[in-house]
């Protein structure tokens, strides 16, 4: 059976909607936190499907979460080998760290449900299902476009919300993995972080409801279909 491993930086960030298509496209669901004793040593190239989450560190904070060297090393050597890799949020920053991509401050705190407009590349592939659809955003950070990427979504703050590189890659800025996971509660309790992003948890929680299962429906058909497409290995 394949085998999904799903990287988590903090316990509530984790694949939440994803793990439905994940199940029913055949691979056998694990997960690892870089707390984990073991993280610093596993086998970035043992699993069929990488999976690598958000957290609310940034990717330059590295004298702080020393673990993210290794992490952009293992995806490096991931990416290199053309194995199945997908990056959310912070996800998708570490991995335009790995193609040797600047990842920085970006000019606002983008936090709330908002539609991302697809580039011609997008509308092109699997994030079509995304077209016209409120989906979380939960970032103050942006990265460079690593070289060689193909762009495929944009917001009016953000141009780099998503890209990928062959049929093995694909970065997501934004959570379309999020809308129904009970651990959003958790998300809302960072006060500070809600403010300086100008919106309010009362706000967001009464988004999360009205436009929750209709992001996690796309999101899911988005994933469905990026995973229904890539290399098979075991021919």
């Amino acid at each position: 059976m394949k085998r999904a491993l799903i990287v988590r930086h903090t316990p509530f960030e984790g694949a939440a909607g994803f793990r439905l298509p994940i199940e029913q496209a055949g691979y056998d669901f694990h997960r690892i936190n870089v707390s984990d004793p073991e993280f610093p040593a596993f086998d970035w190239l043992d699993p069929d499907l990488v999976v690598v989450m958000g957290g609310p560190m940034g990717v330059y904070e590295r004298e702080a979460h020393p673990w993210i060297d290794g992490e952009i090393i293992g995806l490096a050597l991931r990416i290199a080998a053309g194995r199945p890799t997908l990056g959310v949020c912070m996800g998708s920053q570490l991995i335009a760290a790995a193609l040797g991509s600047k990842v920085y401050p970006g000019p606002v705190k983008e936090v709330g449900f908002a539609p991302i407009t697809l580039t011609g590349a997008g509308r092109n592939s699997p994030l079509r299902h995304l077209d016209g659809v409120s989906l979380l955003h939960w970032h103050g950070d942006t990265f460079d476009l690593p070289p060689g990427a193909e762009r495929l979504a944009e917001t009016g703050n953000y141009s780099n919300q998503g890209f990928r590189i062959g049929d093995s890659l694909l970065a997501l800025q934004f959570h379309p993995e999020m809308g129904e996971d009970p651990r959003f509660a958790e998300w809302l309790e960072d006060a500070d972080y809600i403010r300086a992003a100008g919106t309010d948890a009362t706000t967001l929680r009464a988004d999360h409801d009205r436009l929750g299962s209709a992001a996690v429906a796309a999101g899911r058909a988005m994933l469905a279909e990026w995973l229904a497409q890539l290399p098979d290995y075991y021919d």
